[in-house]
């Protein structure tokens, strides 16, 4: 039948075998990402008593990096179905998904007003009060964060959805899938550490976004099963045969064969 994590095992496997199979593709997105991350860097640098300034750019910043994940969305959503869009692919996600992209950048930029200006205010307080919002703030923002990592793999899926119905949709699956969502979150964590440690080159932004579209692959597989099943047992779910055609594309792989595929 295959367990939970049987699927766990499996998605860390394909997530990292789909961007090696695609680094070069991964690593030009992430160039495009590194330029959003200096320009916020940048914004650090501006004076204090020019904080408009800094939130204007801050708002642009994340309008860039809403496009951007709109367009890199679709090129990861092909290498989580094992294909290649390439240059087409990243301007097609972008003129299709423009709606979608507008509220992302709605979210980014409320999460940014959060992060660097909220959140800064009432830690400032000092006292319970102050502790207490905070507390509140910061998992609103890990829920948001959590859910847009989710957003554009998920509006891919379903393409017919506006942009609110798909972030609806996005929260309703974490809820729905709290384990595997809190595993997400851990595995993105890894990945944001080795980010850092490659200078955002691998797996950076793209990376984490293949990640959640490989995540959302493989759940669709349980919905898929569950509709045509309804009588199943939903946390019985029969992983491996489910990814029994999952398991075929990736196929055998190993170390060897990563760096010596004509040996392997």
């Amino acid at each position: 039948m295959g367990t939970l994590f049987h699927m766990i095992g499996f998605f860390i496997k394909k997530s990292f075998f789909d961007g090696w199979d695609n680094l070069l593709g991964m690593i030009i997105q992430n160039l495009l990402y590194l330029c959003v991350v200096f320009g916020v860097f940048g914004c650090m640098s501006i004076p204090e008593n020019l904080t408009w300034l800094i939130i204007v750019l801050l708002a642009l910043l994340c309008g860039v990096f809403a496009f951007l994940q709109a367009g890199t969305g679709e090129n990861n959503y092909a290498y989580a179905h094992y294909e290649r869009e390439g240059y087409k692919g990243f301007k097609r996600g972008i003129a299709t998904s423009w709606h979608h992209a507008l509220l992302y950048w709605g979210l980014s930029v409320m999460v940014a007003l959060l992060i660097f200006f909220v959140m800064p205010f009432y830690m400032a307080y000092k006292n319970l009060f102050g502790l207490f919002v905070t507390v509140i703030l910061f998992w609103v923002v890990i829920a948001l964060v959590t859910a847009m990592m989710f957003f554009f793999p998920l509006h891919y899926t379903m393409s017919g959805d506006r942009p609110l119905k798909t972030l609806k949709k996005c929260f309703i699956i974490m809820l729905d899938n709290l384990g595997i969502t809190l595993f997400t979150m851990l595995y993105a964590v890894v990945q944001a550490v080795l980010s850092v440690l490659t200078m955002g080159l691998i797996p950076g932004a793209g990376g984490m976004q293949l990640m959640a579209s490989d995540c959302i692959k493989l759940l669709m597989l349980k919905y898929d099963y569950l509709e045509a099943h309804p009588e199943a047992d939903r946390k019985k779910m029969p992983w491996y045969d489910l990814l029994y055609d999952d398991r075929e594309s990736v196929g055998p792989r190993s170390f060897k064969g990563m760096i010596f595929p004509w040996k392997d």
